[in-house]
């Protein structure tokens, strides 16, 4: 499926006003209460069942590009059933995202990989929130390879293959190796153009991880969202859009992104082979990949650790998730209200928009610790 272009285009600003009432019922207000990164003027309302509780007034966010389609969707249908709610989201990318969180400018940050202790950004935004800050895994993402090789309709890669390629110990696409894993294809003899994200990503940690775990000998380095420019050959380009922009324009070309870039783009994609023969990206097989990950985080803290070695049948292994940062407790008792009724709807009824994007929907032994941390929101 096509995906809305818009959605998509680089350093887009999700923003959508309110465009109809919740119910026939309009939100009382309690007076506007400021809290730097949103603005609110009532709590919430009573609604119709199966409808998003509503809040009125400005919530702002920002971050992981990875989500871009589907927090535009759920910007649009939230304030489309809510009158007086506006969201702002900017895709500036999980590190810059974090950055902003941690520093008060946006009410919540959307990342490809949790808060980590060791960098301090659990510390950060601990100060920042004067609560205990929550990882919300919200969107499952299976990270594609996509590539642009003219003849080439299927192209199978095994996890040494990748590392070999994006770190350029292989540079030719019709390198041995590469052709006895795909028997009967005619591979070019042309030079592998690797692209990579230029900008600190989540997507790019996530990957590494990847690599990191199943091919240690040939991926050595520590993953990190901002060393892309000095673990893999090739050249930069900045955000999921850059990167799936460069592959389509370039023959020869090889990057990787968020899937529903791939799909948008109408790019070719590698299917994985960890051992147990080819898999192919797709919602489906992210989700399997999914419900194989674990929770490693504390309390209400939903930090996940993805089993990139996944033996589960039909598991595509190389997926990434997309957390949404927020606090416990805000300062301001609307801006917390607004933060879970939003999020309450993006873990409930906004999940089955997903798959229709190139997402994943939640497992849903995990959509219901979701909902119970959300709950715990103020």
């Amino acid at each position: 499926m096509k995906l809305n272009r818009a959605g998509v285009a680089a350093g887009v600003l999700v923003a959508a006003a309110a465009l109809a009432a919740c119910s026939s019922s309009k939100p009382s207000s309690n007076g506007t209460t400021s809290a730097g990164n949103s603005s609110s003027t009532s709590s919430s309302s009573t609604v119709a069942a199966g409808a998003p509780t509503c809040s009125t007034g400005t919530l702002n966010g920002g971050g992981s590009t990875a989500q871009t389609n589907a927090m535009t969707a759920w910007v649009n249908a939230y304030t489309k059933a809510c009158t007086g709610a506006k969201i702002n989201y900017n895709p500036t990318g999980s590190g810059a995202g974090v950055s902003s969180f941690t520093a008060g400018q946006v009410a919540f940050a959307g990342s490809d990989s949790a808060l980590s202790p060791t960098k301090g950004e659990v510390a950060a935004a601990q100060k920042r929130c004067a609560s205990a800050p929550l990882d919300l895994p919200m969107v499952v993402g299976p990270i594609a390879l996509a590539y642009k090789l003219n003849g080439v309709q299927k192209l199978v890669l095994t996890p040494v293959l990748i590392a070999e390629i994006f770190t350029g110990k292989i540079t030719k696409w019709n390198d041995p190796a590469i052709a006895a894993k795909n028997s009967g294809v005619t591979l070019p003899s042309s030079k592998i153009n690797v692209v990579y994200r230029s900008d600190a990503s989540g997507t790019t940690q996530n990957f590494e991880n990847f690599l990191s775990a199943t091919a240690p000998a040939d991926f050595t380095a520590t993953p990190a969202k901002d060393n892309a420019s000095k673990v893999f050959a090739g050249v930069g380009k900045a955000k999921s859009q850059g990167v799936a922009a460069a592959v389509a324009a370039t023959e020869g070309s090889i990057g990787y992104a968020e899937y529903s870039f791939a799909v948008n783009g109408s790019l070719s994609t590698v299917s994985i082979d960890s051992g147990s023969g080819p898999v192919d990206v797709n919602k489906a097989s992210a989700s399997a990949a999914a419900a194989d990950a674990k929770v490693v985080g504390t309390g209400d803290d939903l930090s996940l650790k993805i089993n990139y070695k996944t033996t589960a049948q039909g598991a595509y292994p190389l997926i990434l998730v997309t957390y949404e940062i927020v606090c416990t407790k805000y300062s301001s008792a609307a801006t917390g209200t607004f933060v879970k009724n939003f999020f309450n709807y993006t873990a409930d009824a906004g999940q089955a928009s997903l798959a229709g994007l190139g997402y994943a929907p939640l497992p849903t032994a995990l959509q219901t610790k979701v909902k119970a941390s959300i709950a715990k929101v103020s």
